[in-house]
């Protein structure tokens, strides 16, 4: 047992609710967790009112019956999602409420279900959710994702371990990760106040293009007019500060949809729909993936490209230090909160509209004149590496080093 565990959880609870969602006196939130989470979560809910909740609605979720779901109901249940579930959350959206996501997944849930389900179902909850989702990719809304350790997460990140010591060692690595001290939120905003340097820098420099080089990259990747870049933390429409992620160690921004070309590897699974991708390679022609291959879960990918026309182009990419808390594990979480946090990396699918001036207020039909990718995913994989060197090029032709040997170089 992890020494004041009991401490240090109610400071993560407390971190969550202050610093990722930041709920104000008056706002709703909703709480959306697995149930193994219940401990987190009852800390969450108590933190929550303390600080000034209205209300605070808990969304339990059960993997096992998800399980059940995908191999015994009817087959045409996953052409439909519930119009009463949609509404919820944007009602409550539009209210004002906030939302904390804990994000806990058995990696390997649904290896044993046909992948044509889960696409199916994801193609009719996109729509379903659009609305809500577009609120929070463009930070209308609060919202953060946290992690808790479940037992079949740990046992897949520490299989050598029984389940009680994967477990313990789990949550010391997410209390490290998540910089749980004495004073964690003094420490966040030290943490912000460094990542809004590198954001700062970015901004400034107005890069057309950056390119990556390494054993397993070989990319350029162009950058739409009037873009943004963004960091650990955000500004909601009243003008709140809140952190999407707790960890987090990233500055991304928005690759123009039809301006990346080259090759890129993963450098760590990617879990997608219950199951996991690996030693995938993704080609790029004028933003478009061209060819892909993959070691492992070669089908899966497949699902995730076809989803939708936007699968098919990028809508993220983000500069995440080598040498950083959660890298310097040496370990893979099979989870993309902490993956994509310890590694640079991109995102299939959906851009965030406020990665652009005035991104909110440009309506679909003409996402595609600005560069704006579309669609109703949004998965992040890992192409960071101890080799990768990166390059920011100006307009005017001039070459500044971003990340050599992994690393920032500024």
């Amino acid at each position: 047992m992890i020494d004041n565990f009991k401490e240090k959880l109610d400071k993560y609870a407390e971190l969550a609710i202050k610093v990722g969602v930041n709920v104000k006196p008056g706002e709703d939130l909703v709480i959306r967790t697995p149930i193994e989470c219940k401990d987190f979560v009852r800390l969450a809910v108590k933190h929550a009112y303390k600080v000034g909740a209205k209300n605070v609605y808990v969304e339990w979720k059960d993997e096992e019956v998800e399980l059940l779901k995908y191999m015994m109901a009817p087959d045409e249940v996953f052409d439909t999602y519930s119009k009463w579930t949609a509404e919820k959350f944007t009602d409550i959206a539009k209210g004002g409420g906030a939302f904390l996501s804990v994000y806990a997944e058995n990696p390997d849930l649904l290896k044993d279900v046909d992948p044509d389900k889960v696409q199916r179902a994801q193609k009719a909850a996109g729509p379903a959710l659009k609305e809500w989702r577009s609120m929070m990719m463009t930070d209308e809304i609060k919202w953060n994702v946290i992690s808790v350790p479940t037992e079949a997460w740990a046992k897949k990140v520490f299989p050598d371990l029984d389940t009680v010591d994967a477990v313990d060692k789990l949550w010391e690595y997410i209390f490290d990760c998540s910089r749980i001290t004495d004073d964690p939120i003094a420490e966040w905003e030290k943490h912000n106040a460094y990542l809004k340097e590198k954001m700062d820098f970015l901004n400034e420099s107005k890069f057309k293009y950056i390119r990556y080089k390494s054993k397993t990259a070989d990319l350029e990747i162009e950058l739409p007019k009037n873009h943004k870049w963004a960091s650990g933390s955000a500004t909601d429409k009243k003008g709140n500060l809140f952190n999407p992620n707790i960890p987090t160690e990233e500055i991304y921004g928005m690759p123009h949809k039809f301006g990346v070309n080259g090759r890129v590897r993963s450098t760590k699974p990617l879990v997608f729909g219950g199951n996991t991708i690996n030693d995938f390679e993704i080609v790029f022609e004028k933003g478009k993936i061209v060819d892909f291959s993959a070691e492992v879960g070669y089908d899966t990918l497949e699902k995730l490209i076809s989803t939708d026309e936007g699968s098919h182009y990028l809508g993220e990419l983000a500069l995440v230090p080598h040498d950083s808390p959660i890298s310097n594990k040496n370990t893979v979480f099979y989870n993309t909160l902490y993956d994509e946090n310890a590694s640079c990396h991109l995102a299939i699918g959906a851009a965030y509209k406020s990665c652009i001036v005035g991104g909110d207020e440009i309506p679909d039909e003409k996402l595609d004149e600005y560069g704006i990718n579309d669609s109703i995913v949004h998965e992040d994989f890992m192409i960071g590496s101890a080799d990768l060197d990166i390059v920011g090029v100006k307009e005017d032709g001039e070459v500044v080093e971003l990340f050599r040997n992994g690393n920032w170089v500024f």
